[in-house]
């Protein structure tokens, strides 16, 4: 497993410098032109320490797909509970705000 996580962090690091390794899908997500993860998955298993299970979602907690520090993603263990925390944001901030972030 420590082995796992080094792998993991070399290639977090190689993403921080070059960002050319990299493109933007259709759905706006950051992804690996070499094995085509999504980046914001494989930030989350570096911070997490671990590969992510089946059914755990990835939030950008600032709703920005591009930002995929490891200090804006949060796991949640499934869809359902990632779909819950949007709800509550927008009956708390507004539709926008829930899906897009302050910013828009």
């Amino acid at each position: 497993m420590r082995k796992e996580v080094m792998k993991m962090r070399n290639k977090f690091a190689s993403y921080s410098r070059n960002t050319s390794k990299t493109y933007t899908n259709a759905n706006g997500y950051r992804v690996y032109k070499d094995s085509g993860q999504l980046v914001h998955r494989h930030m989350a298993e570096i911070k997490l320490g671990r590969p992510l299970q089946s059914g755990e979602v990835v939030h950008h907690i600032n709703r920005n797909k591009q930002d995929n520090r490891p200090s804006n993603l949060y796991v949640f263990h499934d869809q359902q509970a990632h779909w819950a925390a949007h709800k509550q944001d927008a009956q708390n901030y507004g539709k926008d705000y829930s899906f897009k972030g302050k910013n828009h």
